[in-house]
């Protein structure tokens, strides 16, 4: 590699029939405390990078990885490693994802070769009206009332059947493993909550009637009346018929080309698209001009970023409800209009969201309409990859806002991603889901998978995978430093949590970017705060389409785990 090419984003250092649901077991006194996580137990805390031909996992929890790593040693693909996985999150990453919560993934399947959505995120229940949460003075942040359907089974379930091989009863084995040591009260109940929904799968004889009855019994049977039962008794929102009637999409992925490699996202009820949107302007450099300098490599990477945030903001809903342009605002003319009113030495102070529909490139501003309060919430990554080509890029979420004790399900707090402003595209409806910040991203080059990114961390996560796409294809940077490089973030955008209100050209960054660029973008206007800690948490596979080897890496610092299997598993089954 020319040093030059390091220069672009500063990004180099070198440094993982149903039976009826038991009555609650006593509950000890801190059983609805917020879920912490899980002590590993033989799994390989210091691993965070590694490589092979049999399949590679990048993940949060240590023993997530171990799940997934045990599930391809078995020959399950990744589809099978990946609902593993994500189960086995569900508790050793209870800090940042629960059971209740949702779990966006795209999945490529090799066989079809064909990149697919799986939409799993739950609707806003029927009795969550903007008439409500005004009356309350605005969406919780936290309790049983900002609860949207759980919809992380459901997802689970869709994968299992479209794309796997394996039973739901043999991937949440490895989750019962680590339930069945009680390490905390819910432990115990979500350990017999999965064991009614394995007994459930047995009913069902063959495997794809099987996992529909795994569904039934949590969407339809016992475990619904007794969600039920509780939020009615709670205050909670959620009931029975929301819960009997919540579907998992299978949908079309946005996706947009960058320097011959074509990037796919979910769709605009997350953040995913405006990622496109930024990589189509900085398509529009020359890249001779903008790797000449880092500070110039930075300014111009966040500068288009604000302007596609600010179109996420402006436009982005559920497609189901909302008239999205998503088609206009993904045109290459677009971008080129966006692109002109980067101020290549001056950082811009306002929000400037677009006009896509009428082909301008800017819009009538509207009143920044926000709240004073809101957090900043965490998740968690999922990535796997099989010795057959199949990939999976899941983001895991849910931030523990109730538990339904007698479940040992704890319920996300995911409405409070909506807005009560009349008219917007994102205002809170019965039934509508809310534009969420989760956002997986699947990559391929000559139409085969070559990258897939996940990344924990709210507003960041697309800041920070447009970072880790840049250092892999425009520096060549190996997933290990592409992931472990100084990153940045500005806050110049309108909060996804509560809507809090925009730090007009914030940019924040790793002292490891060097002083003399950081005094650089100062002097370009940006309002810089330097922080040592991780900006997101990046999980990322790069997949080689002629050898098969997959290396996986994710930050250590951020708490990401990755493991491979050195060569294809004996037992290939049918896929």
């Amino acid at each position: 590699m020319q040093p030059a090419a390091r220069l672009l984003l500063v990004f180099v250092t070198t440094t993982a029939a149903v039976v009826s649901l038991p009555a609650a077991a006593a509950e000890q006194a801190d059983s609805n405390k917020q879920p912490r996580p899980t002590r590993p137990a033989g799994a390989s805390l210091g691993q965070w990078q590694a490589s092979g031909s049999g399949g590679a996992v990048s993940a949060g929890g240590a023993e997530a990885v171990d799940a997934a790593i045990a599930i391809l040693r078995r020959g399950g693909n990744a589809a099978d490693a990946a609902v593993a996985t994500v189960l086995a999150l569900s508790v050793t990453d209870a800090h940042q994802f629960c059971f209740g919560g949702e779990v966006p993934m795209i999945v490529y399947d090799a066989r079809r070769r064909v990149v697919e959505v799986v939409a799993g995120q739950g609707a806003a229940p029927r009795l969550a009206t903007r008439e409500h949460f005004a009356a309350l003075g605005g969406i919780p942040g936290q309790g049983i009332k900002a609860a949207a359907v759980p919809a992380v089974l459901g997802a689970c379930v869709t994968v299992l059947d479209r794309y796997g091989t394996m039973s739901f009863a043999e991937v949440a084995a490895p989750t019962l493993n680590i339930l069945d040591r009680h390490e905390h009260p819910w432990h115990e109940n979500l350990a017999r909550t999965l064991r009614l929904l394995i007994d459930a799968e047995k009913h069902g004889g063959e495997r794809r009637r099987g996992l529909r009855m795994v569904e039934d019994c949590f969407y339809r049977g016992p475990i619904a009346r007794e969600i039920d039962a509780w939020s009615r008794a709670n205050g909670g929102l959620i009931r029975y018929s929301d819960l009997a009637t919540h579907v998992t999409r299978i949908e079309e992925p946005a996706a947009a080309t960058y320097r011959g490699y074509r990037i796919f996202k979910c769709g605009p009820w997350t953040q995913g698209p405006y990622l496109l949107q930024t990589l189509q302007m900085l398509e529009g450099f020359d890249p001779a001009q903008w790797r000449a300098a880092r500070a110039t490599a930075v300014h111009l990477a966040v500068e288009a970023m604000k302007l596609a945030l600010a179109d996420r903001d402006a436009w982005y809903g559920d497609p189901l409800f909302v008239d999205v342009p998503l088609a206009e605002l993904l045109q290459p003319q677009y971008a080129a209009l966006r692109r002109a009113l980067i101020d290549p030495q001056r950082a811009s102070d306002q929000l400037r969201p677009g006009d896509p529909s009428s082909g301008k490139p800017l819009r009538a501003p509207d009143p920044v309409r926000t709240q004073a309060t809101g957090a900043t919430l965490d998740t968690t990554t999922c990535l796997v990859a099989d010795a057959w080509g199949n990939v999976v890029a899941a983001t895991p979420s849910g931030f523990s806002g109730a538990l339904c004790p007698a479940t040992g399900v704890w319920l996300g707090t995911r409405l409070q991603s909506f807005n009560l402003i009349e008219g917007h595209p994102n205002c809170i409806a019965p039934g509508k889901r809310p534009r969420i910040t989760l956002t997986p991203t699947m990559v391929l080059k000559d139409d085969v998978p070559a990258i897939a990114v996940s990344v924990a961390g709210g507003d960041l996560q697309d800041q920070v995978t447009l970072q880790v796409l840049l250092n892999l294809i425009d520096l060549g940077l190996s997933p290990a430093e592409a992931v472990t490089a100084p990153r940045f973030s500005t806050a110049h955008l309108i909060g996804s949590f509560r809507q809090t209100p925009p730090k007009l050209a914030s940019l924040t960054v790793n002292p490891g970017i060097g002083r003399s660029v950081i005094d650089e973008l100062a002097r370009r206007g940006h309002r810089v705060q330097v922080d040592k800690d991780p900006i997101g948490h990046p999980s990322v596979l790069v997949i080689d389409g002629k050898t098969g080897i997959v290396r996986a890496a994710g930050d250590p610092q951020a708490g990401r785990h990755a493991a491979a299997l050195p060569d294809k598993p004996p037992d290939r089954r049918q896929r």
